[in-house]
């Protein structure tokens, strides 16, 4: 119990520069106490565990419409949820802009909620999901081991590896791979607006996943063609994914190995969210081969974030928490990925910002 002459006074203040503010807004801001903005910041993580939740239970879904104004008793007859603590969970996310509390006790979808939605354009569901799976949540509850160690939390946990682990789990991987494609929408589309492939003829998608983004480009470019590479249970459903948007005749689906080779005569190679996956020794060996494929006057784009230096926030230096937990890669400055290129026989060409937290890393061969 905190006596009144030790209580600390909760001012209302704006709140702008916690970790995470864009995404929560919480009451107490930069003039509050260290303590207070302290305490904030240890309960955030309440908020993801929150989306999780209604993500998992599927409170967007059971919405009829996004105009459908629908009380917490029928919400949770709709889910099979408690009516009160459903309430409760719905109450604290309106506080934060996910769902309003247009009546008592009665609710509405915001455009954040509609996210959480099935049958939502890009929908955030499958992501949400995957962020709260119980093996992620016990790697990062053991953090502290990789602070120590610079290992992975993960194998610690787990006794093995992310991609054994997940290869051995295909609900999980279906899962993972569902997630991944949530990011290709919304990620990749945006970022390569701000690059020109008009005069491309043959892209190849290293790491492709379930040909997303390929399906975008094609669209997008009609002279183009395409191979989506990755390894061979994958690209089966990248082939049902292109085939299912009439682009068979333009793409190729190829499954195999990057650290072994990678399919040659492109003029363009595409990396996209995948190299901070893995350590320096490793994405060398990945940029090496896609250097031994690629034509002289080809390229490489790599689409991933790029850290600012000093302390200047970006979705990144957190993203890069996520890799120290579970795998051995990192998230990259610009100079880290002209070190990696130098190495691996390319040139670093040009990095170009985007609206959204990846940037478009362009080398060339050296």
């Amino acid at each position: 119990m905190t006596s009144q002459a030790d209580a600390v006074t909760w001012p209302m203040y704006g709140h702008d520069d916690m970790p995470g503010s864009d995404a929560i807004t919480l009451h107490h801001g930069t003039n509050a106490p260290a303590p207070v903005r302290m305490y904030e910041m240890l309960y955030s993580s309440l908020v993801s565990q929150l989306l999780v939740a209604v993500a998992d239970i599927g409170v967007a879904d059971a919405f009829g419409s996004h105009e459908e104004i629908c009380h917490v008793d029928e919400l949770a007859r709709r889910t099979g949820s408690d009516a009160a603590a459903l309430y409760r969970a719905l109450r604290a996310l309106a506080s934060v802009g996910v769902f309003t509390e247009v009546a008592p006790r009665t609710f509405r979808l915001t455009p954040l909620a509609a996210t959480l939605r099935s049958d939502e354009h890009g929908s955030m569901r499958d992501l949400a999901r995957y962020v709260g799976l119980p093996e992620r949540q016990r790697a990062f509850g053991a953090l502290a081991h990789s602070i120590r160690t610079g290992q992975p939390s993960f194998d610690q946990v787990h006794g093995t590896n992310w991609w054994t682990y997940f290869g051995a789990r295909p609900e999980l991987s279906a899962l993972f791979n569902r997630a991944m494609g949530t990011m290709a929408r919304m990620v990749n589309s945006a970022t390569l607006e701000s690059h020109d492939l008009s005069d491309a003829r043959r892209l190849v998608d290293v790491g492709g996943g379930k040909g997303l983004l390929v399906s975008t480009l094609l669209r997008q470019y009609p002279e183009l063609t395409a191979v989506v590479f990755d390894l061979p249970a994958v690209v089966t459903e990248a082939a049902e994914v292109i085939a299912a948007e009439g682009l068979q005749d333009r793409a190729e689906c190829i499954g195999g190995d990057f650290f072994v080779s990678v399919p040659a005569g492109g003029d363009v190679y595409v990396l996209s969210w995948t190299i901070h996956d893995w350590d320096d020794k490793d994405a060398i060996a990945i940029l090496r081969n896609i250097r031994a494929a690629m034509r002289d006057d080809g390229q490489l784009i790599i689409i991933d974030e790029v850290l600012p230096e000093g302390d200047a926030p970006h979705f990144g230096k957190f993203e890069d928490i996520v890799m120290l937990s579970l795998l051995n890669g990192h998230v990259r400055t610009e100079p880290e990925f002209v070190r990696l290129f130098e190495a691996a026989g390319l040139r670093h060409k040009e990095t170009r910002g985007t609206p959204a937290p990846t940037s478009v890393i362009v080398a060339v061969p050296a």
